[in-house]
């Protein structure tokens, strides 16, 4: 199945400019609407998937699986935006992709060889510390939905417009959301560092 339209192949049917109708569309078998919805949304996924995934072919392969699954089970989806309905597909695959690699890794060392084990990245530190550690608590301490736009435009690193298509939302209210967050997240780690030391730091 094509996902990227070549020249000359029609665009999806009028009436399929949001993402429930394009879905609608596709149910109905229409692949110029995956083709519509593919260009709308790829952008974004692969970014994000990257992200979790150095390996480009994994993440090639996990993005053309999310859009043939997305083809399969496009009457599943309830209407409305598609971003989060299409991550966590993408997500899922991903999780299968790394479980294939990781036991096909284990499979190739011969015999009294131990596997090589990547070292972990500097960006994957980085982003270990603000899911984790003082950043990531305090990150549970904000509002949900301050806490989706930051993990999207922060810790996934996606553009505003990117976000808003995940989220479902305007991208004015990502931006909105993206100050108060910050400002809170300040507020949270604040009240972290005093809760941990309540002298001070005097000794």
């Amino acid at each position: 199945m094509r996902l990227l339209r070549p020249s000359g192949e029609p665009r999806a049917e009028e009436g399929t400019d949001d993402d429930g109708a394009l879905l609608r569309a596709i149910a109905r078998g229409d692949a110029a609407a995956l083709g519509t919805l593919h260009d709308r949304h790829a952008g974004w996924l692969h970014a994000r998937l990257t992200r979790r995934c150095p390996d480009p072919e994994t993440v090639r392969d996990v993005l053309q699986d999310t859009f043939v699954t997305v083809w399969q089970s496009a009457a599943s989806h309830r209407g409305g935006e598609a971003g989060g309905w299409l991550w966590v597909i993408a997500a899922r695959r991903l999780v299968d992709a790394q479980r294939i690699r990781t036991r096909a890794d284990r499979a190739v060392p011969a015999a009294g060889t131990a596997a090589p084990s990547a070292a972990p990245s500097a960006e994957e530190h980085v982003l270990t510390g603000l899911e984790f550690g003082d950043v990531g608590a305090a990150l549970d301490r904000i509002p949900p939905e301050l806490r989706e736009v930051l993990r999207a435009t922060v810790v996934d690193g996606l553009t505003t417009r990117e976000a808003a298509r995940l989220l479902g939302i305007p991208e004015g209210t990502v931006k909105t959301r993206a100050l108060r967050a910050r400002r809170e997240l300040r507020a949270a780690l604040a009240r972290l560092t005093t809760e941990s030391d309540p002298l001070g730091g005097t000794a």
